[in-house]
């Protein structure tokens, strides 16, 4: 699944327009479960105790890393071994809920990797969630072949996106400033500009639109206005 490079740009030997490399976010962004995180956020917390969690409870208080998100939950900080009870009881939960095989993609989200390709750009795949989950669920959906790259986390969950874009974009060989980021949180936009590249947030995913509006980068209602934006 993972590639070398991320081959050659649009335009440089075939004549065509150039286009950036775009380095697509999965959980919210193209994957269509924001309702089951939400769910198995709300089962973890119900099990250990606390108030279910619901999607306007994200769209209000959601951020990375996830232990500053359920602080803000909570009001109250949250203990280390706290912390590892309530993202364990997620997993599990997430787990549980997305192998029913009907949790999907975005609708039209196939086409718009498809097009992309086709117009000859590249593009590659940078997820907050466990590699070896992720790889998994892109090889069910039959999308692997439209990424140069596929990378899901290596390590401990909950942190910030921003060491494993810089660390995404070396393995890809792609510049940061040729390359867009698309997401749909404030933890993509804020990894993109840390490394140099340009972001444009989804705003079907995790954040409220308020929250996204402040992020002072492009905002769009559909992942085809990203990557019309992205394009521009």
């Amino acid at each position: 699944m993972d590639a070398d490079a991320a081959g050659p740009r649009a335009g440089d030997s075939r004549g065509r327009e150039w286009l950036p490399h775009l380095v697509w976010d999965w959980n919210g962004t193209l994957f269509d479960d924001v309702a089951v995180v939400v769910a198995a956020t709300s089962e973890s917390f119900v099990a250990a105790g606390l108030p279910p969690v619901t999607l306007a409870d994200y769209h209000a208080h959601y951020t990375r890393p996830i232990p500053e998100f359920y602080r803000r939950l909570l009001g109250r900080p949250v203990a280390d071994t706290e912390w590892r009870g309530l993202d364990g009881g997620f997993h599990d939960a997430y787990r549980r809920l997305i192998t029913s095989g009907q949790i999907g993609l975005v609708p039209g989200s196939v086409a718009l990797l498809e097009d992309w390709v086709g117009a000859g750009g590249t593009q590659s795949l940078l997820s907050m969630w466990h590699h070896d989950q992720l790889i998994v669920e892109v090889d069910r959906l039959g999308i692997g072949s439209l990424f140069t790259r596929v990378d899901g986390l290596r390590g401990p969950s909950g942190g910030l996106k921003v060491e494993y874009l810089s660390a995404h974009l070396d393995a890809t060989g792609v510049a940061a400033v040729d390359t867009v980021v698309i997401g749909d949180s404030l933890d993509d936009a804020d990894a993109a500009l840390a490394v140099g590249a340009r972001v444009v947030l989804y705003a079907g995913g995790f954040h409220g639109p308020n929250s996204l509006a402040g992020a002072g980068v492009p905002v769009a209602a559909t992942l085809g206005e990203a990557v019309a934006i992205a394009r521009g």
